[in-house]
């Protein structure tokens, strides 16, 4: 199916890139691929039992098409105003909007809810904000031990390389993506991250 015709089935409106807001530290506008999508609710590491944050959600499009296929919870946290009013505005409509929810804030201030257990990153920002974010996400690991997963979509060198020296994440798995495109570009994974109890 064609971006058009999933978003037509999803009943939302999520497609084109948007870098109106971008800068040094966050990133352009740019939805996930369906495909991507499609092999990360394929994976078996998230179910109807967790919640998941989209970090930089933007039009919210993970959160809508993982609520819809496996059925979890979704949480986006997007800092732009005018796309986080089209997030809001998706949800109207949204065949999953009951199942999704959405905060305008800045990933780095966002207290993470302790049910929330699976986070998902675009290469939404900095590698500088991500340290922040972690900060965030260790807080609410100590606080209720669990486990998490964390999944990075497309991701950066220098996102790799700092997620390495963190000393609670082990890595556990790659989902490789490079057949869904052309150009056998070796970012086309997402690489999954764990913290345990």
């Amino acid at each position: 199916m064609t971006e058009h015709e999933w978003d037509k089935l999803l009943k939302i409106k999520t497609s084109g890139r948007d870098d109106s807001h971008a800068d040094r530290y966050r990133f352009p506008y740019e939805p996930t691929p369906y495909p991507v999508l499609e092999r990360l609710a394929g994976s078996g590491y998230i179910t109807k039992k967790n919640t998941v944050i989209d970090y930089g959600c933007g039009k919210g499009r993970v959160g809508f098409y993982l609520s819809w296929q496996v059925r979890c919870r979704s949480i986006g946290i997007e800092y732009d105003d005018r796309i986080c009013q089209a997030a809001l505005k998706n949800r109207e409509s949204a065949v999953s909007g009951r199942k999704v929810e959405f905060y305008k804030d800045r990933a780095e201030v966002y207290s993470i809810p302790e049910e929330v257990d699976r986070l998902y990153f675009f290469n939404p920002f900095s590698v500088e904000v991500l340290r922040k974010v972690m900060g965030r996400i260790r807080e609410t690991w100590y606080a209720r031990p669990r486990e998490i997963l964390l999944f990075f979509y497309y991701p950066a060198e220098e996102y790799v390389a700092y997620l390495m020296t963190v000393e609670e994440l082990s890595f556990l798995d790659e989902i490789d993506c490079m057949d869904l495109f052309e150009g056998n570009n070796k970012r086309e994974r997402i690489l999954v991250f764990r913290m345990e109890e």
